[in-house]
């Protein structure tokens, strides 16, 4: 995990993603999707660093799908610091964000509640 590189503006965990070898995140310049990325822009022309900092709880752009959204969410209720720590130990348990080509484990849920809580025990509760 790549701790420094936090959660990018849209919820996804820029710590663990594999393609952090040539992306050091939304603001680093690097981002392959920099300039199609419509919640890099939109949190940028707002002045604020990351969606979860919006009062609007919108699902435009990456935030459609359930894993950002989610991550998000989780965010704004808990904070950045907690997301990453618990991502940080879900990592450790052997939870993966994602493999290469393949779905990981924080992209089987259907429902932002289950996600969340996924996220806060690194227990299924299916």
């Amino acid at each position: 995990m790549k701790r420094e590189l936090g959660i990018a503006r849209c919820g996804l965990a820029c710590c663990l993603c594999s393609e952090n070898v040539t992306c050091n995140g939304c603001d680093s310049g690097e981002c392959p999707d920099k300039e199609e990325c419509e919640n890099r822009k939109c949190s940028m022309d707002k002045k604020i660093g990351h969606c979860y900092e919006c009062n609007e709880k919108c699902r435009k752009g990456l935030l459609g799908k359930i894993k950002p959204y989610g991550f998000t969410e989780f965010a704004r209720r808990f904070g950045e610091e907690y997301l990453l720590d618990c991502l940080e130990r879900n990592e450790q348990k052997g939870i993966i964000y994602h493999r290469e080509g393949i779905n990981g484990d924080y992209d089987e849920f259907e429902d932002v509640e289950s996600l969340i809580s996924y996220i806060r025990t690194g227990n299924r509760h299916f």
